[in-house]
């Protein structure tokens, strides 16, 4: 398995988008098509935010994770933000998504942040067994419990 910027190989810009719509743009309830996902995607970066990275084996994409600048309306002041990690189920339990974030927090590292941020409504205690720091407890517009967690971008075993 490899993982890569996603600018690297623009032919996985719509599976990617596939997986992020139906995961989460979808479940969110979010007003945003697939063609609007697939143009977000499009303009994705690799020294500046957003940054999406991949996860490639045999040719297929296997989970994907993005860098925002902002992921949580009202706390604008937290950035940049580990965002939309997704493996799908039938690659699961094999370890790519630690990959995927572990491969986040060093580019955080490489572009000079300090920490980096994700929001949860269902992972607390996986971040906390992986070291991430509990920052605090919010809700959002549909009222849902979402917790905050940061680590520092140079802790090499960020999962």
């Amino acid at each position: 398995m490899k993982i890569d910027y996603l600018t690297n190989h623009p032919e996985k810009i719509k599976d990617v988008s596939r997986m992020i719509f139906h995961a989460f743009v979808l479940e969110s309830g979010s007003e945003k098509t697939f063609d609007e996902v697939v143009e977000y995607f499009s303009y994705t970066k690799q020294r500046k935010l957003p940054i999406t990275l991949v996860a490639l084996e045999n040719g297929d994409c296997v989970g994907t994770v993005s860098l925002f600048e902002h992921d949580l309306e009202g706390r604008e002041n937290y950035t940049p933000w580990l965002a939309s990690l997704y493996t799908p189920p039938e690659h699961r339990g094999r370890g790519i998504g630690q990959e995927l974030v572990g491969k986040t927090v060093k580019v955080c590292s490489d572009l000079g942040f300090d920490s980096v941020f994700l929001r949860t409504e269902d992972a607390s205690e996986y971040y906390k067994r992986r070291g991430w720091t509990f920052v605090e407890t919010v809700s959002d517009k549909r009222n849902d419990r979402i917790d905050v967690f940061k680590i520092r971008c140079n802790k090499q075993d960020a999962l």
